[in-house]
């Protein structure tokens, strides 16, 4: 895991200066070592966190002079080994011992595509000095960002976007599509776009090849299918239970590969203690964490009594991390500013500070996000099942505010089109089978990537620490899309994967209400909270931007425990946090 930055000139003049000053505002992605490669219209940067060969054999960028590539990459690739023994039957020679330069050669014996035979995940770019092209990677489920912006003669890349704004030069105006969704979307913003025009993302599954001319081709190399496949019929539920725990078990194995200290963050969930419950059976004793927050009348802030309850049943080195409002309040203003893209569900500062204290003792972590979007454990997922009317339902049952709300909220130059419901319609339109399987594969393709997998790991990264997300393994995800939709969604959600839990995990965390990561103070803002709002809002900065009716937030304010959206989130706070993001990068 680490950071990456480039930049390509098409007119052959250089600044490495640019380069660097992105590579510096990665530095929490990779406190371990910096480098700096610069050649003939090209500028790689890297900032390194040591997990796999810790010597300096596997710094970067990575030089291959027998093979003249060059390699920047964010990630790990877990089948790395068995790839190395394939290539090298092939003939390559190896210098290191890590997964970075398994790429290369696997970049030169089977081309870009290569990148099928990954098990992991990535972002990267391979720079190839004989013929000057560049060709950039990201994951299948989008695990690891990749920005860019496109400059006249230029073009920069990086893996957060606050690192790209540090090369100067960006168009930082906001893109009224993109935040339509934040507003909308839950703060989803589909791939390419971000809240910036001038800056926009690399969709995962995705390889963009640049030619030294600027020329450019992009290509998905991997789709997901949500539905029956042929022969599905003939399988029984107690067959998709058992195939589910075969497949997640390897899936948690793959991401044990690790030369430092590893952890897992345990909820009290049933999905990160399916995690743990697997991993014990995989190996020693494991360190667990758990988070929590000051209860808020009836929300309660933390499930400790669950999370101690799996950590007793495996005899885990169990670490609780109690939160009080004051650490909340001071580190809200830390946890934006490590935001990528401003991502407005409250549990993002209480990973921020979960990992903040996990990193003093590892420096691997594995995690249960995705488990919801992949297994159907969201509460809107079983309308969906029985909808005549799939957007819809969709859009009433999850989106923030419906288009007549946006009307009353964003100043009026801002809003020229129903964005969210018409890229939900388009999506539905143009994805196959029943209601409820193209519910599932849109929030696996783009509400998932773009939501809780960001949020862990700009959270994760802000303290230089991994997150890996075996539930996000694209074999499991495969396997789960063939599942039929009735054993994912029925019996309150994940029923498939609760009934392959029972063999492993305690049954009162299987049959437990569902719960969620809960930061209640930034759900009922009061008190120095609500201070902190009314501070950012009222910033002569925000007045000056006139993104929102001032009726409307006067509105909000005036009653913020009301004020919520379908979800139960705060209106005032995904506002707030829009406008105190922008003020914490200078935009």
């Amino acid at each position: 895991m680490c950071g990456v930055c480039g930049e390509i000139s098409f007119s052959g003049t250089i600044d490495p200066g640019r380069v660097h000053a992105m590579a510096e505002k990665l530095r929490s992605r990779g406190p371990d070592d910096e480098g700096l490669y610069a050649q003939d219209g090209i500028v790689l940067g890297h900032r390194r966190l040591r997990i796999l060969d810790l010597s300096a054999f596997s710094n970067q960028p990575m030089v291959d002079p027998e093979l003249g590539l060059v390699v920047s990459f964010n990630g790990c690739i877990y089948n790395f080994r068995e790839l190395r023994e394939e290539l090298i039957r092939l003939g390559f020679r190896f210098f290191s011992g890590g997964d970075t330069e398994v790429i290369s050669k696997a970049y030169r014996a089977w081309g870009p595509r290569c990148v099928e035979r990954f098990l992991g995940m990535f972002a990267f770019a391979v720079f190839d000095r004989e013929n000057g092209r560049v060709t950039l990677a990201r994951d299948r489920l989008g695990v690891k960002p990749l920005y860019y912006a496109e400059l006249p003669g230029r073009f920069r890349f990086a893996s957060t976007l606050p690192a790209l704004l540090a090369s100067g030069g960006i168009d930082t105006s906001l893109d009224p599509e993109a935040l339509h969704h934040y507003m909308s979307f839950h703060a989803v913003v589909p791939a390419p776009m971000t809240i910036l025009k001038g800056v926009r993302k690399l969709p995962p599954a995705t390889i963009l090849t640049i030619e030294p001319d600027g020329t450019r081709r992009q290509e998905v190399y991997w789709k997901l299918h949500v539905g029956a496949q042929p022969g599905d019929e003939d399988v029984t539920a107690e067959e998709w239970r058992a195939e589910v725990l075969i497949r997640l078990t390897r899936a948690i194995d793959r991401r044990r590969i690790s030369d430092v200290p590893t952890g897992v963050f345990l909820s009290g969930g049933l999905d990160s203690s399916l995690v743990v419950a697997l991993l014990s059976r995989l190996g020693p004793a494991l360190k667990t964490f758990s988070v929590g927050f000051d209860r808020v009348d009836e929300v309660e802030g933390d499930e400790f009594a669950f999370s101690d309850l799996v950590a007793r049943h495996f005899g885990t080195e169990h670490q609780k991390i109690s939160v009080d409002a004051g650490r909340t309040l001071e580190s809200l203003p830390k946890a934006i500013a490590a935001m990528s893209e401003p991502m407005m569900s409250h549990d993002a500062v209480g990973f921020y500070i979960l990992s903040e204290e996990v990193s003093k003792s590892v420096k691997v972590v594995q995690s249960g996000q995705g488990a919801d979007e992949v297994f159907g454990g969201y509460h809107w997922y079983p309308a969906l099942m029985r909808s005549n009317d799939p957007v819809d339902d969709y859009s009433r049952l999850y989106f923030d505010r419906d288009h007549n709300e946006m009307k009353t909220a964003l100043a009026p130059g801002l809003l020229n089109g129903d964005y969210s419901r018409e890229y939900v319609e388009r999506f539905f339109t143009t994805a196959t089978g029943t209601p409820i399987d193209r519910t599932l594969q849109l929030d696996t393709e783009v509400m998932l990537v773009d939501d809780p997998v960001k949020r862990v790991d700009n959270m994760t990264m802000a303290f230089g620490l991994e997150a890996r997300v075996p539930f996000l393994d694209h074999e499991l995800v495969e396997l789960a899309g063939r599942i039929p939709a009735e054993l994912k969604v029925g019996n309150g959600g994940k029923y498939i994967l609760k009934e392959a839990a029972r063999s492993v995990v305690p049954h009162e965390v299987i049959d437990r209400k569902k719960g969620y990561f809960p930061v209640p103070a930034l759900k009922y803002i009061r008190g120095p909270f609500l201070d902190y709002v009314r501070a950012t809002l009222e910033d002569p900065r925000a007045r000056s931007r006139g993104l929102f009716n001032k009726p409307y937030i006067d509105g909000l304010l005036s009653d913020p425990d009301r004020a919520l959206t379908p979800k139960g989130h705060s209106k005032i706070w995904q506002v707030a946090l829009l406008e105190g993001w922008l003020q914490a990068h200078g935009i």
